[in-house]
């Protein structure tokens, strides 16, 4: 059943939603997986990032793409935990950490393992509205305990103004996103951030673009 509303959600509302009352521009659409493991790592300004990150995919794919997203955000309501688990596909990590909580990101490590894809935002938390924010070391750690595992920077413009942090209504705003060709573990987690950061940087100038001011 949950598979089912999953491709109903797709169908009937994240297609329709990007392709018809926001309209999508993509570069380097070639660059996209056809398969997992691969990570997908992109700057973060909205919740449609997330809605738009798997709209780049075919139907027949979306029970395998896993938004990674923060559990005491998405699971704070029974509704929207159900929700964001079942239909949406998220995968909650914790971000407060304590002592016995152990590592955050195993979920993500095992979902990589049973070959997913997962969308990871860097910044770790929504930033200002087309403005890119310093990046963690999240994806860089998962690189190390999977150094196979693709790692794919991804560029995405005006996410931030169709539906700004702290709304809820949509404002029809044209999207570009920007795939570039696939990182792996580069031997250290704070060069391979930078790496990431670098690439979505130059991913950016393909929209001539000035949000790294």
């Amino acid at each position: 059943m949950t598979k089912i509303l999953k491709l109903l959600f797709h169908l009937l509302i994240v297609r329709p939603l990007v392709l018809v009352v926001i309209g999508m521009n993509v570069r380097g659409r070639m660059n996209l997986p056809k398969k997992g493991p691969a990570i997908l790592a992109a700057n973060h300004n909205s919740h449609l990032d997330t809605l738009i990150l798997q709209s780049l995919f075919p139907l027949s794919m979306q029970s395998n793409i896993r938004p990674v997203a923060a559990a005491d955000y998405f699971m704070r309501y029974r509704w929207l935990a159900w929700f964001s688990v079942n239909v949406m596909g998220i995968l909650p990590i914790q971000r407060k950490l304590s002592a016995s909580s152990g590592d955050p990101l195993s979920g993500c490590i095992d979902a990589l393992g049973d070959g997913q894809i997962l969308i990871v935002f860097p910044e770790g938390s929504r930033g200002e509205a087309e403005k890119v924010s310093d990046f963690k070391n999240g994806v860089a750690h998962l690189a190390k305990k999977l150094p196979e595992t693709p790692v794919y920077p991804i560029f995405l413009h005006g996410c931030g103004k169709a539906l700004p942090k702290g709304e809820a209504i949509f404002v029809p705003f044209f999207v570009d996103a920007v795939i570039g060709e696939p990182r792996y573990w580069s031997g250290n987690k704070t060069e391979l951030t930078e790496i990431l950061r670098t690439d979505i940087e130059t991913l950016s100038e393909q929209c001539d673009l000035k949000a790294w001011e």
